[in-house]
């Protein structure tokens, strides 16, 4: 039997450790300039442990950039209408220049008015409408931070998506259709692929870049992948697993995110990126 081919390992905890050293730069320029470091405001309703400890971990990355936290903490029951306010004062606030409004908020909470109290000059998460649009126009804006995470892991492993099948498995509006928006926006032929798509099999091993975000542990059988495909997994689920089946996928793929290790460090490291980046907009400003 003929050995197979592993695929190359996409690193992300590399290349964020880079992106949050450049990050940490920059910020310093700001504070010597303008006298002010960056700062990202989160704001955590009820007390989620596994969001909990997200928001601490954001914190901590922040520190290490160089960029303030300021967290704001709601009762579970807060309505639609106090997170909104909240939100809008943060907005309002020009010692704040990144607004980051962790999910889930809970079945009462009208999550969508939640973000859009978010100025778009302050959306470093990238979750507003106007986030949304500038991604699928391809103007200057704040992209999805996990789709912004892939994206550029796939420029650093010189992925060139021009005319390439990427199949989407995912539609959520912060992962699936944005990430779907900026592969279409680098000329890949895009697919989208969700829970009423017919024979996904089939139309996974056409794809010459995959993109799983659908949040099922292994839900993609790497038998399926094309060979020599990239392969990024943006799930992650309890034990430390993908959407995708790792060791048979590896076998196929030419390059291939690991969980953890891959998607998950970027989405941080761009959410430092951007909030410096806001900073710096809101700073220079006449």
């Amino acid at each position: 039997m003929m050995e197979t081919q592993q695929a190359r390992l996409m690193d992300g905890t590399d290349l964020a450790r880079r992106i949050t050293e450049t990050s940490a730069a920059a910020a310093e320029n700001i504070r010597r300039r303008a006298g002010v470091s960056p700062c990202l405001a989160t704001v955590l309703v009820g007390e989620d442990p596994a969001s909990v400890t997200y928001v601490r971990m954001k914190q901590a990355r922040c520190a290490k950039a160089g960029i303030r936290s300021r967290h704001v903490p709601l009762p579970a029951a807060v309505s639609t209408s106090g997170l909104v306010e909240t939100v809008t004062a943060l907005s309002e606030d020009p010692d704040v220049h990144g607004i980051l409004l962790q999910h889930p908020m809970g079945a009462h909470i009208d999550e969508r008015a939640a973000f859009e109290a978010i100025a778009p000059e302050k959306d470093v998460d990238g979750v507003t409408m106007h986030s949304f649009a500038a991604m699928g126009f391809g103007v200057p804006g704040f992209v999805s931070c996990t789709p912004g995470g892939i994206m550029r892991l796939l420029d650093e492993y010189d992925v060139d998506l021009t005319g390439k099948h990427a199949v989407v498995v995912g539609r959520s509006p912060i992962l699936g259709k944005p990430v779907g928006m900026l592969l279409l926006g680098r000329d890949a032929t895009v697919t989208y692929c969700h829970s009423r798509t017919v024979d996904l099999p089939t139309i996974v091993r056409e794809a010459d870049v995959l993109v799983a975000a659908v949040g099922r542990p292994r839900f993609i059988d790497g038998a399926d992948i094309k060979p020599g495909a990239v392969v990024v997994d943006a799930g992650y689920n309890p034990g430390n697993v993908g959407d995708v089946d790792f060791e048979t996928a590896r076998h196929r793929a030419s390059l291939i995110t690991p969980v953890p290790g891959g998607v998950g460090p970027m989405t941080i490291a761009v959410l430092l990126a951007q909030t410096v980046d806001a900073a710096a907009r809101q700073l220079t400003r006449p």
